[in-house]
């Protein structure tokens, strides 16, 4: 495979397409950005009818607002991504919280992680079936406990233990993951759309501090307690105030081995690279083990990249100088 597609800020704020080179350094830089992803994979303009079209555009523009919302107000980049992921985890639109994907045993089992990088804290939950906003318990796992993980019941239990908003496993159920779960278990064979659909958030607030989430339901038919990139700190996501913010979509194994958001990260910070460079290296290792999918970043300067090997990604950006969105490769 080969990376398909990279855009720069200059490229998302002005409309046009960008070839995968280093951009030159964007001139003004704004006091904060928030960058969104909701899933990456085959993408195209001839599969997507012009109401579902809009109506994922509509979704994506409701989330940066609900970011956006935060840092105009001053608010932590910490603070904007977890309000950023929310409303995509409430979308059935998208592959993580309600209308999430349906294991082989026809339940959801949901992931997701959070970091700050003002200290590199860090949490995530793998495998809940009971938690409403799967971003909102690893947060949790962050700030209230001692540890980075929990999985499973015992995260459930401890996001109920802290009074978040629980729910039956039924209440992420819809038709349309119902459908691709029989035609899965049916035909024995995964389309990268039953791969992909994780959402995330990467932003800079007014301090210069970093953060970065993402949350999933997984891939279709996955077997009971599989376990993918979105919960594990350094794969999926990863924020190092000075470095980057990184949240990954994409086939988890694959970016799982490559350790893809620590790595871009490493290369940023060890390698000199820019944001797009190291991007285009982790996700070319993705290409070489067989995998696809995407990033987006967010870079110390506050510059940042859409860097995916896929036929498109959902994605969208604000700052103080409007918001866009795209979806195509070629957009």
């Amino acid at each position: 495979m080969t990376l398909r597609y990279l855009m720069t800020a200059a490229a998302v704020l002005l409309g046009a397409c960008a070839t995968p080179t280093a951009p030159e350094a964007e001139p003004n830089m704004p006091e904060w950005r928030l960058v969104i992803h909701g899933g990456a994979g085959v993408i195209t303009r001839d599969g997507m009818s012009p109401e579902m079209e809009a109506a994922y555009t509509a979704a994506l523009e409701t989330a940066l607002e609900a970011g956006a919302d935060v840092l105009r107000s001053g608010g932590s980049a910490l603070d904007a991504v977890e309000a950023a992921v929310i409303p995509m985890e409430d979308d059935p639109l998208f592959n993580a919280g309600y209308g999430a994907v349906m294991t082989a045993s026809q339940e959801h089992e949901l992931d997701a992680s959070i970091m700050d990088g003002r200290e590199r804290n860090a949490g995530a939950v793998a495998g809940v079936k009971r938690v409403r906003n799967p971003v909102k318990a690893a947060r949790a796992v962050m700030e209230r406990s001692e540890h980075v993980m929990f999985s499973g019941d015992g995260a459930d239990t401890f996001a109920e233990g802290q009074g978040l908003d629980m729910v039956d496993n039924s209440y992420f159920y819809t038709e349309r993951r119902q459908n691709a779960l029989e035609r899965v278990l049916k035909n024995r064979q995964r389309t990268a759309e039953d791969r992909h659909g994780t959402v995330g958030a990467v932003a800079i607030d007014k301090d210069g501090n970093l953060a970065a989430a993402t949350t999933t339901g997984g891939m279709t038919a996955k077997a009971a307690g599989r376990v993918g990139d979105s919960p594990l700190i350094g794969a999926a996501t990863y924020a190092e105030n000075g470095v980057c913010a990184v949240s990954a979509t994409g086939h988890g194994e694959y970016f799982i081995r490559v350790g893809v958001a620590k790595t871009i990260c490493d290369r940023v910070k060890l390698a000199g690279e820019t944001i797009e460079q190291a991007s285009e290296t982790a996700l070319g290792e993705v290409a070489e083990l067989g995998g696809d999918g995407g990033v987006i970043v967010i870079g110390a300067d506050g510059t940042f990249a859409f860097v995916f090997n896929s036929e498109g990604m959902y994605r969208g950006v604000v700052d103080p100088s409007g918001a866009r969105t795209a979806i195509y490769g070629d957009d």
